[in-house]
């Protein structure tokens, strides 16, 4: 069953979508609200596996953002759970040795849950949402454990107080980007895309790479001229999104750059956005 929450405040709208949803399919159940308190206390007792969301909840004030407001509380949320379950994990491993009497025995069975742990992918990454950014944090995560299954993702963590100089929504458009195009370049043959996460003089500095095949200069040069195509390039469809994040780069004094390397002898296309 598909539990999707929609947060409309215009009753025909509103209705509209619950109606839309509910005739795809009968396994999915819609719950609707017009404002955050009622949308709060669905949020309490519900577990979402989707949110449609209205940007404006205030017409009369057209700079309101309390939709985005609000999907910064669900994954405040999603990630506070899932801290809990990491706090989880390392005290039951530190707290191993109350129990067990022998040290070969501890390293035995503290080498068996970790093992245990990391069979479910999605523990791989429950450090990341240790970062101070907690939005960043919670897009990160949810984009890495919904990547294609025929993508693995190595993600480094080289601060854990990442700071940027940008609003948080033009941060997470800007990364959303470069971590989709990563994704949809590598899916088609498979491979692995690399994530590096610093933060140095009150700045973002985010790298991904991933593997592709060996691009000439001038394809690679090419890459943020908007709706750049090659017939060899896939990579080249995504030149609206590249060049819009580019442009706001340079809107923020930042720099996004791009190259390749050779790394365990695959190539991989390098993006680092520095903002």
């Amino acid at each position: 069953m598909l539990r999707i929450l929609v947060l409309e405040d215009e009753t025909y709208s509103r209705e509209a979508l619950r109606k839309i949803l509910q005739e795809i399919s009968q396994e999915i159940t819609v719950y609707a609200a017009a404002d955050l308190v009622s949308a709060r206390l669905l949020l309490d007792t519900v577990s979402f596996d989707l949110f449609l969301l209205d940007v404006n909840l205030n017409p009369e004030n057209s700079t309101d953002c309390s939709g985005i407001e609000f999907a910064k509380e669900i994954l405040v949320k999603e990630i506070r759970a899932k801290q809990h379950d990491y706090d989880n994990h390392l005290n039951a491993i530190l707290n191993m040795h109350l129990t067990i009497d022998t040290y070969d025995e501890l390293v035995l069975r503290q080498s068996e849950y970790i093992q245990e742990v990391r069979a479910d992918s999605t523990n791989r990454y429950l450090s990341l949402l240790r970062i101070s950014d907690k939005v960043l944090a919670g897009f990160l995560y949810s984009k890495i454990i919904s990547s294609p299954e025929n993508v693995e993702t190595d993600v480094e963590v080289r601060n854990w107080k990442v700071i940027s100089r940008v609003s948080e929504h033009s941060l997470i458009e800007m990364v959303g980007v470069l971590v989709d195009n990563a994704y949809e370049a590598t899916a088609k043959e498979g491979g692995k895309v690399r994530v590096f996460l610093d933060s140095k003089d009150d700045c973002l500095i985010f790298d991904v790479f991933n593997e592709y095949p060996k691009l000439s200069l001038e394809e690679i040069g090419h890459f943020f001229d908007r709706g750049y195509t090659t017939k060899q390039s896939e990579i080249g469809k995504h030149g609206i999104g590249l060049a819009k994040v580019k442009k706001l780069t340079q809107h923020f004094g930042g720099e996004l750059t791009v190259g390749q390397e050779e790394i365990d002898g695959t190539n991989y296309i390098h993006f680092t956005l520095h903002i």
